[in-house]
This record gives structure tokens, sequence and C-alpha cells, in this order.
């Protein structure tokens, strides 16, 4: 694939042209950011010396953790929608790197509970800071009235992205039935 492609498949074939040039820019500055966040992500993930899973896996059980929610490896593995024997060797490696600790489940004896250590948290949040730092540099800078116009539209896009998309009743709950 000539190189000329691959830097600019970020850039979105449109189905119906932004209707003025001051909305293209604004749409082609919002493909830009989410590519550079892609960018950003997947450097981060090299950063830390771990596989996409491994990373992802870290993420979720970091995240799960901040929110005080109690994570196993069904979770994991709906998470990262990898089977159970994916997960089983994604956990054993980030607890023999020290990433994960692994325990009884407090109220069910068949379960086990995976949990973040220091390190991880500390090996994701320096992976992140640079990209971090840079939004909240940029977005500290803006006057409150521009933030608001940001967040106002931001949440107008997400809101009709959304539209039409089932969303679960709740994002953190698995449906064990289906």
């Amino acid at each position: 694939m000539p190189l000329t492609v691959v830097r600019r498949e970020h850039v979105h074939l449109y189905a119906r042209e932004p209707r003025s040039a001051a909305a293209r820019t604004a749409v082609d500055a919002l493909l830009r950011l989410q590519h550079a966040e892609d960018q950003q992500i997947e450097s981060a993930r090299i950063e830390s010396g771990l596989s996409k899973n491994e990373f992802l896996a870290v993420r979720y059980l970091l995240q799960a953790h901040r929110d005080g929610r109690v994570t196993g490896p069904k979770d994991l593995a709906v998470m990262l929608a990898v089977s159970n024997a994916s997960v089983t060797k994604i956990v054993d490696g980030l607890v023999q790197q020290g990433l994960l600790s692994r325990t009884a489940h407090p109220t069910d004896r068949r379960a086990q509970v995976l949990a973040p250590t220091d390190r991880a948290a500390e090996k994701i949040d320096a992976s992140y800071a640079p990209f971090h730092e840079a939004v909240v540099e940029v977005l500290d800078r803006l006057s409150d009235a521009d933030n608001a116009v940001l967040a106002d539209s931001l949440t107008k896009v997400v809101e009709a992205l959304a539209a039409g998309s089932p969303a679960p009743a709740d994002e953190y709950t698995v449906d064990h039935r289906a």
C-alpha cells in the first residue's frame, strides 16, 4: 500500500460533506483528534511493554478497582471478548510480571478476584501521562465559555452517534444468562 494512503487513512470519506467550510474544519479537527488519541494509546501500550490484550486487561482491571468493582476472569473474558483459555494465559502472565494479584472470591469459593497491583497502576498511569497532560494543558488555557461550547458540542456529537444504537442498561453488568 502506498505510504500516502497509510498516512491519510484516518481522514474520513464523507457520505455527505459538511455544509460549510467551518463545519468541515471542525469535523477534520475531530477526526485528527481521534487519530492522535489512537496513536497515543498505542504509544502508551508500547511504552508499557505489554501486548494489546495484556494492556487492555490491566486498564480494565485498574478502572474496575478504582470504581470499587470486584472483577474476575469471567468479567475480563467478556471485556476483552476472548475465550476463558485466553484469559487464563493473559492473567497468568500478568500475575507472573507482578501486575495483577489473584485471590479467592470472598463469597464464591469457585471464583477468583483479580486486582491490579500498585506497580500496574504506576505503569499504566505513567504511560498515559503525556496524553492526559497535553489535553488538560490545552483545555485549561481555554476560557470557561469556550470550554462550555466545546463540551456542549462534543456531547451533542456523542448523543448523535449513540442515537439508534442500543445501549446496555448498565455498562458494568454482564448478563450471564446469555
